[in-house]
Parts: C-alpha cells; structure tokens; sequence
C-alpha cells in the first residue's frame, strides 16, 4: 500500500480524553474539517457496545470518504465494513489479521523502537505509528518519549508510511514531519480541543502543507 493522503493526520478514539457523550459528533466534525483516517480504540466497552459504535463511525466516515480502522479486532472491523485493522505488539500477527482482512484490508501496526517498525514492515504492516515521540500520559507505560533520533532512523530504514505519536500538539507536528515522519497519530490534540473542528482542520492544514512550510 503506497501512503494515501488520508493517512496524514490520523485520529484515534479515545472517550476519557475528550467528550464522552459526543464522541460521534466530534469525530463528524473533525471529518469535516478533512481528517480522512480514524481509528476505534475504546478497549473498555462491550462487544455490543464496540459494534455500535462501529457502526456509527463507518457510517461517519463512509460520508466524508475516510477510512476507518478498528484497534485488534479485525473481527469488528469485518462486521462494520471497516477498511482495516490497528494491531499493538500484544495482538496476534500481521500475517493472521491479513488472512482476515484480505489484500484489501489496511494493516497498522502499533510500534515503539525503529527495531519495532522494521520488524512491522517485513510482517507485512502497511504503516505504523511511532511512539510516544513526546510525553503524553497515554503513552507512560512504554517508557521515556522517544524523541527525534529513533523517528529518524525509522523512516529512513522503512519504505512504509511512520507516523508520529504521542504529545502531538500542532506544533510537535511540524517537527515530526521535518524529521521525516509521513504524519501523526492525535488523540488529545483533537478531541479534547475546545473546538474540534478547527482543532482537527489545524492539522490537515499542517500536515498537508509543502515541505518549506513546516522549516
């Protein structure tokens, strides 16, 4: 998979960090605003819970022409016609989700050491995310912000889509692109803005400008 504009700001669920009851219409309004790319990952909800939401956000982002990724379930993503799945180092294989999902089917894979990214790339992943790059609560348990040496070193050593993640506010994300990364992963930077959409339109903004820009 060849890294799809879409692919530039990537916006992952997170309802304890934004507006738990308007998680929906959050993510309606930073479509809206361009993001093109969403992942579902509220791991604390039920089966039935996750479908329904699912269900909601394929249809959201099915109307803004987005993509729409399921974190380790592929099993989901196949019921609510998601177009794939976002693995982390403790779901099952790259090679088992692509029996799963097809060719067809987008893989991301979560990862935190360029050693992690190269090892994504020949599983088969078709981009990954890096981090945390800064410090950001959601990321602690993985250690100490990475910061801009293993980002380089990823992109450099891979041919697939790095994506930077973890205390992205938009201006880390002008760093992380002239450090090489394909775009970035927020979960906070946009759904606990107090204006989502304009939040969520600074990105693309950002993250879709020429090279020059971002100097």
């Amino acid at each position: 998979m060849t890294h799809p504009e879409a692919f530039s700001v990537y916006l992952i669920t997170d309802r304890k960090q934004g507006r738990a009851d308007a998680l929906v219409p959050d993510v309606a309004a930073a479509l809206a605003a361009g993001i093109r790319a969403v992942q579902l990952r509220e791991k604390d909800l039920s089966d039935r819970e996750l479908f329904a939401l699912g269900v909601a956000l394929r249809d959201c982002t099915r109307q803004a022409g987005a993509r729409l990724l399921i974190n380790d379930r592929a099993d989901l993503a196949l019921a609510v016609e998601a177009d794939g799945v976002h693995l982390t180092r403790t779901s099952y294989s790259v090679s088992a989700a692509r029996r799963l999902v097809g060719e067809s089917g987008i893989i991301g894979v979560s990862t935190h050491s360029a050693d992690e990214v190269r090892e994504a790339e020949a599983a088969g992943a078709d981009f990954v995310t890096l981090g945390p790059i800064y410090e950001t609560p959601s990321k602690r348990r993985y250690g100490r912000p990475l910061g801009m040496g293993p980002l380089r070193e990823a992109v450099q050593s891979v041919r697939i889509p790095v994506l930077a993640i973890g205390g992205i506010k938009l201006p880390e994300a002008a760093a992380v692109l002239r450090a090489g990364a394909a775009g970035v992963a927020v979960i906070s930077g946009i759904l606990a803005a107090p204006d989502v959409k304009a939040a969520a339109a600074g990105f693309v903004s950002r993250c879709t400008a020429a090279p020059s820009e971002n100097l």
